[in-house]
């Protein structure tokens, strides 16, 4: 058993990390005896500190003075993996944001274990890139370099899926194929496993692994797709603009509302040409009363908190009917409601994405699907009833097996750290 590895799952949404001791893995609390934490980061303008997780969250929705930034692993094989942006004027790399929040991981590991930790384990989706293996490779490269910035000295990879079978092997009495589906914030990801009570003790897993797959597609493009159509036709979206010469009406561009309702882009609408270009469109708008809530938000900077209030009302479909979306940030009093039906017509070519992406894991494993006894779910999407019922029809003659949904890759990747350096 070594006292110096560890895993981390940092996930689009939430991060984990786990280690291996005499009574098995086990989950690090990260933020106050909680095991997941948000992938959030709050630049503190008054106290010039970094907050993570649910700090950072209160402290941008309680007001405070600063830069939220969220779904930073999203930018990982995209051109601004290797860009920057300015806070409070300072020029900062998004791979140095990103490695802060993991030395945080790193650090609050070392209390817990009370020893350094140099070797890291950490996830990776199947696919950070679809349909680019170069962009998929320079996305490993980069999340590599991060981990060393972070202060590991040695870093390794498994895929995510890999990592949640490992998890659920922990608890089987006999072997079986299993169909492991991992849903995340930025990616949906499959892994098609033999396990077993005997491949526990097996170092090679290689001739264990059957099929891996996956699809850029996440609860955060869920998020994305609710905001435009139930939040920024608030904020002016799809209305009309007169034209500055000759007659007629023109719909007003998307950009500036594509970018509001993408986590990872929220902050780039707070630049000053953007704000320029909105006062442009209230001088135009044939609706000027939507435009000027649109000018309101990005004055304002309630991006952030906008994203975060879909995000609680796509949860809270999961066990209701309806929710509502409150925008009393905007103005008082405004807010729209969403019903589970309509939730569901809105992200149904994501949903069929997803769909795909696990058929083509199947038919990868060159297997039937009355071969497969179990269905293993984690990750906070599976918990959407739509996404939830795809998965599962998939086949139909297969056990349903609940991971936890924020720990199972973590404790895996923990469990691969000790087979592989402990």
């Amino acid at each position: 058993m070594s006292t110096n590895t560890l895993g981390v799952d940092f996930g689009t949404s939430n991060s984990t990390a786990a280690f291996v001791d005499r009574t098995g893995p086990v989950l690090v609390p990260l933020e106050n005896g909680k095991f997941d934490l948000p992938s959030a980061v709050f630049f503190d303008f008054e106290t010039r500190q970094r907050l993570y997780g649910r700090s950072a969250i209160e402290a941008y929705v309680g007001d405070g003075e600063g830069r939220f930034m969220r779904a930073l692993k999203s930018i990982l094989g995209t051109s601004l993996d290797g860009d920057f942006t300015y806070v409070q004027g300072a020029k900062v790399a998004f791979v140095d944001i990103i490695a802060g929040f993991v030395r945080s991981i790193r650090r609050t590991a070392e209390d817990v274990r009370g020893a350094e930790i140099d070797t890291v384990v950490a996830g990776r989706p199947v696919r950070f890139v679809d349909h680019d293996d170069a962009a998929d490779r320079r996305a490993e490269e980069t999340l590599e370099r991060i981990f060393h910035i972070a202060g590991f000295k040695h870093v390794a990879f498994q895929y995510e899926p890999i990592a949640a079978a490992l998890d659920y092997e922990q608890s089987v009495r006999a072997e079986e194929i299993a169909l492991i589906a991992d849903l995340g914030g930025g990616t949906s990801d499959f892994s098609i496993v033999r396990i077993s009570p005997d491949g526990r003790a097996r170092r090679d897993r290689s001739g264990d692994i059957l099929a891996t797959g996956g699809v850029h597609v996440g609860g955060t493009d869920l998020d994305r797709l609710t905001s435009l159509r139930k939040v920024m036709p608030e904020l002016g979206l799809e209305s009309r603009l007169r034209r500055d010469f000759g007659d007629g009406l023109i719909t007003i561009p998307r950009h500036v509302f594509v970018s509001l309702s993408t986590w990872q882009k929220i902050h780039l609408v707070y630049d000053r040409s953007i704000l320029r270009e909105v006062q442009e469109y209230l001088r135009l708008a044939e609706r000027p009363e939507l435009i000027d809530r649109l000018a309101h938000v990005l004055d304002e900077r309630l991006g952030h908190r906008l994203a975060l209030e879909v995000e609680r009302a796509k949860i809270e479909l999961t066990d209701r009917r309806d929710a509502r979306i409150m925008l009393d940030a905007i103005e008082a009093g405004l807010g729209v409601t969403m019903e589970r039906a309509e939730f569901d017509a809105i992200i149904a070519d994501e949903t069929r994405a997803i769909q795909r992406a696990l058929q083509a894991t199947v038919t990868q494993a060159g297997i039937g699907l009355e071969r497969i006894s179990t269905i293993f779910l984690t990750g906070g999407t599976t918990a959407i009833p739509v996404v939830r019922r795809a998965l599962l029809d998939a086949a139909p003659q297969a056990s349903v097996v609940e991971g936890d949904r924020f720990g199972s890759v973590g404790i895996g990747l923990a469990l691969e750290a000790e087979r592989r350096f402990g």
